[in-house]
């Protein structure tokens, strides 16, 4: 398989084109960046750690049967991937409140929820990610009542299997965001599931082992990162 064009650039990752019209190749870079962007460094061995990370949880996932777009690392920070129609909403689940929910409902930080929490967001840098709720996202032509209603089912699954997952390894899945996409008319699980895109706590002292250490200045982020990966037995070069 062979790497062609760029088609996208995130905060954190590019993609590529390949000869293959339905892979793509996904690309890791040591970029990290917090507030829409406001805030960004560079840190070495961070795009191998979430891709590595990465391609565990996916592979995790899968096994569990569970639709993803991961087919098989390439590279230290490569990884090939099912070309996907992207739906542009991002589907976060909460166990436990912290972040953007306390400060929109004042409830306080480290509550448990039970229920977790499910929530919809318009993927949307521009207008900060604004929450949208089941109607908008039919009304607007994003997705449709059965995708809806099966990204919600995978999610639900997803925080089923990671949370204990995460727990057996002695730390509580806080929150998490999901992506999904269309493949020959399917829903499949994309973009990415590592450190930067959930929170992850220690279970007994509550330190904070996600990208809330850069957001909050409190350093050694790619060490937490390797911390996770080491507890859950993903195998990192040296």
């Amino acid at each position: 398989m062979k790497k062609t064009n760029e088609l996208y650039a995130g905060k954190a990752k590019t993609v590529y084109a390949t000869d293959d019209q339905d892979r793509l190749i996904m690309y890791f870079r040591n970029d990290t960046s917090a507030f829409d962007g406001e805030k960004v460094e560079k840190l070495d061995r961070k795009g191998m750690v979430n891709n590595y990370f990465n391609a565990f949880i996916m592979q995790k996932l899968q096994a569990a049967g569970v639709p993803t777009h991961f087919e098989t690392t390439l590279s230290d920070q490569e990884s090939v991937v099912k070309r996907l129609e992207m739906i542009p909403v991002e589907c976060v689940m909460r166990n436990i409140a912290s972040g953007s929910i306390v400060r929109r409902l004042g409830v306080q930080d480290g509550m448990e929820l039970k229920p977790p929490t499910f929530e919809f967001f318009l993927k949307n840098d521009a207008l900060h990610d604004p929450m949208v709720n089941d109607y908008h996202i039919e009304s607007f032509k994003w997705a449709t009542r059965d995708e809806v209603a099966r990204m919600k089912e995978l999610t639900f699954k997803v925080n089923d299997i990671l949370k204990q997952l995460f727990l057996d390894a002695g730390m509580l899945l806080v929150d998490f965001k999901l992506e999904f996409g269309r493949f020959q008319g399917e829903i499949y699980l994309g973009d990415e599931f590592s450190p930067d895109g959930c929170r992850l706590w220690d279970a007994q002292t509550r330190k904070k082992l996600d990208k809330d250490r850069f957001r909050q200045g409190l350093g050694g982020v790619v060490e937490a990162y390797e911390e996770v990966a080491q507890r859950l037995g993903v195998r990192l070069p040296a």
